[in-house]
């Protein structure tokens, strides 16, 4: 995507012009001179078909005009009834597709306000993301001509504004997008903590802990999973202060296992090649990091990754192993592919020994039993605490990343009790997702009081398959956002 522009109204010379409209609209300012300059061209192709300004609707208008005229096509995108800034940026995202093939967009924002002229331009610059780096045939009339894209308003500066903190915003957005992309031979748990170095320039403080800290430490669950492995676990701890000095930062935690072959309970070869986006959650905590810090948010923000990768070797965990975790509990190992809740128990521990956070919320590539409860529609919702649960869903609905409050309960909990340590790793196919968050909350402390906590199952929507107005087929950069909204709506200063 090349750059955005926030430009005076002016009807353009050449390329695409775009038209945002609301339902019931009458033809003004850039849209009614458009319609002008082709003879009514835009009046008449838009009654021909159909177009009422209602959400999801769009329409195209090749080569409208006499020869005389140089604009090659002009698209109109629906903004529905009441237009806001989530309906602008869908209507922004589904524009993208149409015009991406023109080397010059214009899009007439001039009847919409800065903020939703901003949030129209977001949509736009979220669905132009694109992994292409490893593309060395790519035919030229598949790559994208745009390298000009301008919205015309009235009020360029209050729109530029506005769109400040979006951008910094799909920034975490597209780097969380490319992590889950990388291959796993490029992207290992030493290469992704170094990534995060990159969060430096933003004002962050990186740290990363290497296998022997790790080990004086104490993160047997964690280095139990990592064990399989020639390529050596990370942890990495994240921080921004941009709230009061003595305010408890917002704790966010994510699992990062690189590629997860199962270990010694391999999994099926046909699909394997996805588990590369096991590390999906530490790739939205990155992103929200980078998001939080990119616009400055007056808020403590702590962020951490348990960075390993799960392989079966001669050195690998066994079923029936039992490891003891940075908290002093014991766990029994029943099976090696239930390895992200292992090292989600250390990470959360460690978050807590050493930042006493405000609150904890944890993301993680789970369970597969959370798509088989929730599809690829909404993420999977387990918390002790019902005010972050309401503060999550809400900022979800806000931002297209659903979420479902799934239960816990003390008759889950029964079922990972072990017969030779603390609790074991899995609690049978029954309610799997929920037994793994049964798992996760014993690493829960409480023990001075409450400590609000939020584990989100984002193994259903980690990954697409199909293009979404602003998120193209592949990784989605899930969690990104919602963890953004969350801070923005509730925990800054």
């Amino acid at each position: 995507m090349p750059d955005i522009l926030f430009v005076k109204p002016a009807l353009p010379r050449s390329g695409a012009l775009v038209l945002p409209l609301a339902e019931g609209f009458t033809l003004t300012g850039l849209a009614a001179q458009a319609d002008e300059a082709v003879g009514g061209a835009v009046t008449r192709g838009l009654e021909a078909a159909g177009f009422k300004g209602r959400k999801g609707q769009s329409c195209t208008l090749w080569a409208p005009g006499d020869r005389n005229s140089h604009i090659s096509r002009i698209v109109a995108v629906g903004l529905g009834a009441a237009p806001d800034a989530r309906g602008a940026e869908t209507a922004g995202g589904a524009a993208l597709p149409l015009v991406a093939a023109e080397p010059e967009v214009t899009v007439a924002t001039d009847g919409l306000n800065a903020a939703l002229t901003a949030a129209f331009a977001f949509g736009m610059r979220l669905r132009g993301y694109r992994f292409d780096k490893y593309r060395t045939k790519e035919p030229a009339e598949e790559k994208p001509k745009l390298v000009r894209l301008s919205l015309a308003t009235p009020e360029p500066d209050a729109a530029r504004a506005a769109h400040a903190p979006l951008s910094a915003i799909a920034h975490g957005v597209f780097l969380a997008r490319d992590l889950v992309s990388e291959p796993p031979n490029v992207l290992f748990p030493a290469e992704m903590a170094d990534r995060c170095r990159a969060l430096e320039k933003l004002g962050v403080t990186v740290e990363v802990l290497k296998p022997k800290e790790l080990q004086e430490l104490g993160f047997g669950a964690l280095l139990g999973v990592a064990q399989g492995s020639v390529r050596e676990a990370r942890v990495v701890v994240m921080r921004w202060e941009g709230g009061a000095q003595d305010a408890a930062p917002v704790g966010l935690i994510g699992k990062g296992v690189t590629f997860d072959t199962g270990g010694i309970s391999i999994k099926p070869a046909g699909g394997m090649e996805d588990m590369k986006f096991d590390m999906a959650g530490a790739a939205a905590v990155i992103g929200a990091m980078a998001a939080i810090a990119g616009r400055k948010a007056k808020v403590n923000a702590v962020g951490l990754v348990g960075l390993v990768e799960n392989m079966p070797s001669g050195t690998a965990q066994r079923p029936g192993d039992v490891v003891k975790s940075l908290s002093g509990q014991t766990i029994e190992v029943i099976n090696t592919d239930a390895e992200g809740r292992l090292v989600l128990a250390d990470v959360l521990t460690y978050a807590q020994q050493r930042f006493r956070p405000r609150f904890m919320v944890d993301l993680a590539t789970l369970t597969g039993a959370i798509i088989v409860a929730l599809g690829h529609e909404h993420a999977g919702l387990f918390s002790n605490d019902d005010t972050l649960a309401q503060q999550l869903q809400a900022a979800g609905l806000g931002v297209e990343e659903k979420l479902w409050r799934m239960p816990l309960g003390d008759a889950y909990d029964k079922q990972i009790k072990s017969d030779i340590a603390d609790m074991k790793n899995v609690g049978g196919r029954p309610g799997g997702s929920i037994t793994g968050a049964q798992f996760i909350q014993r690493f829960v402390d409480t023990r001075d009081g409450k400590m609000a906590w939020a584990h989100l199952d984002i193994a259903g929507t980690a990954w697409a398959t199909k293009d979404h107005p602003t998120v193209p087929k592949g990784a989605t950069g899930f969690g990104v956002r919602l963890l953004d909204r969350l801070v923005a709506e509730h925990y800054e200063s």
